[in-house]
């Protein structure tokens, strides 16, 4: 009996380092920093929703002074690729990634490059 004991408290110690590890890479998360074309608050509000909209983004603040939006999110459930994407697809440039043209052609007037000039 004590045997058996014994053995079952070396295998939780030898369980329960790899059982820990792996629960806190799930919740890894990463920040990217992405140059856009915004101009407005209008702009700001359509950014930040496109990309909470993608599952594993935790949070988007756009900074309408430098354009840059910062995204926290999961990389094993979306990519930054991705994130550039759904800002491509609300009409506004990412990074190397540019607005999608049809996306771009609905926004307000305010909301394309030099609206506010």
């Amino acid at each position: 009996m004590k045997s058996i004991k014994s053995i079952s408290f070396v295998l939780l110690l030898a369980v329960l380092p790899a059982m820990l590890f792996a629960r806190g890479d799930k919740n890894k998360t990463e920040t990217a920093t992405i140059q856009t074309s915004a101009q407005c608050e209008s702009c700001k509000s359509r950014i930040e929703a496109a990309v909470k909209e993608l599952k594993g983004v935790k949070s988007a603040d756009l900074n309408l002074d430098d354009k840059k939006v910062t995204v926290v999110y999961s990389p094993k459930k979306v990519s930054a690729d991705e994130i550039k994407k759904a800002i491509s697809k609300a009409g506004y440039d990412a990074d190397e990634v540019t607005a999608d043209n049809d996306a771009y052609s609905k926004l307000p007037a305010c909301c394309k490059k030099g609206g506010h000039e």
